[in-house]
């Protein structure tokens, strides 16, 4: 009998990715996000597609009870959907603010509650949760999404310890810089959000540097991080943390081993 998996954000990038080598896998996947049409190539592969909005109760509700009313459990729930804002605090309306934790945090950790009592029922699951190397650095104009991050990072640690004796795994990914449209589309919503006015020098700056590093042959292929998560997802002792992607390891190691200081004229280098 294949274990189920639900996997958030599937519709692109690291969600979809993960898709297909846990369906590769002989998993039963289910794929979930709010644009069911960017889903159709999964759904060619035996996916099964869901609509999902994560800033929605309703949705998430539907979402889990659907699932479970057709397959009886969930074991596997990949939290992958996400996205990043950027922009100055001063000039990042709070309401866009709000929706950044909804998305990135709120409704990651509403679809959590509702799946945890079918894993606890049979005694296994397996949480994944997909933060950033930005869980564990900061860059400049990015203090919400940073925010969103290192809140998963510590909501996921002390969830670790409360579903452990459920036997239920709580694994931790990193991802460090990835071939994906995130860089471009954040680095956009920058400039519109902080393009002008006070920051706007800073602002298209470290925009015009997001652009250049997302352009960069260096990042890592969206495939890998694929396989990162479906190991994270299935391995049976898997690691309370996977990093991977360029840049994580040594981001994290500088500001670990040489602190802030060091760390920040690091960062600021990389957007000159």
């Amino acid at each position: 009998m294949s274990n189920i998996a639900l996997i958030t954000g599937a519709s692109s990038g690291m969600g979809k990715s993960t898709a297909k080598v846990l369906q590769n896998q002989g998993y039963k996947v289910y794929g979930a996000a709010r644009r069911l049409e960017q889903m159709q190539d999964l759904k060619d592969l035996g996916v099964a597609i869901i609509s999902l909005d994560l800033t929605k109760d309703e949705s998430i509700v539907n979402c889990v009870n659907t699932i479970i009313a057709k397959e009886g459990r969930i074991d596997i729930l990949i939290n992958n959907a996400g996205y990043g804002s950027y922009g100055a605090v001063e000039d990042v309306p709070i309401a866009e603010a709000k929706r950044q934790f909804e998305v990135n945090m709120f409704g990651l950790a509403r679809i959590t509650q509702l799946v945890l009592p079918s894993m606890r029922a049979n005694n296994f699951g397996r949480i994944v949760n997909i933060s950033s190397v930005g869980g564990k650095i900061y860059t400049p104009l990015g203090a919400w999404y940073h925010a969103t991050k290192h809140a998963v990072e510590g909501w996921s640690d002390c969830l670790r310890l409360e579903v452990k004796p459920f036997g239920i795994d709580v694994v931790v990914v990193e991802p460090g810089g990835i071939k994906t449209p995130w860089g471009t589309i954040a680095a956009d919503n920058l400039k519109k959000t902080s393009g002008n006015g006070a920051y706007a020098t800073f602002a298209n700056k470290i925009a015009n540097g997001m652009q250049k590093m997302y352009s960069n042959n260096s990042l890592t292929n969206v495939d890998v991080l694929g396989n990162v998560i479906a190991q994270a997802a299935t391995h049976k002792k898997p690691k309370t943390r996977y990093v991977k992607g360029y840049m994580a390891k040594p981001a994290i190691a500088i500001r670990k081993w040489f602190g802030d200081r060091v760390f920040e004229n690091m960062i600021m280098r990389e957007f000159k």
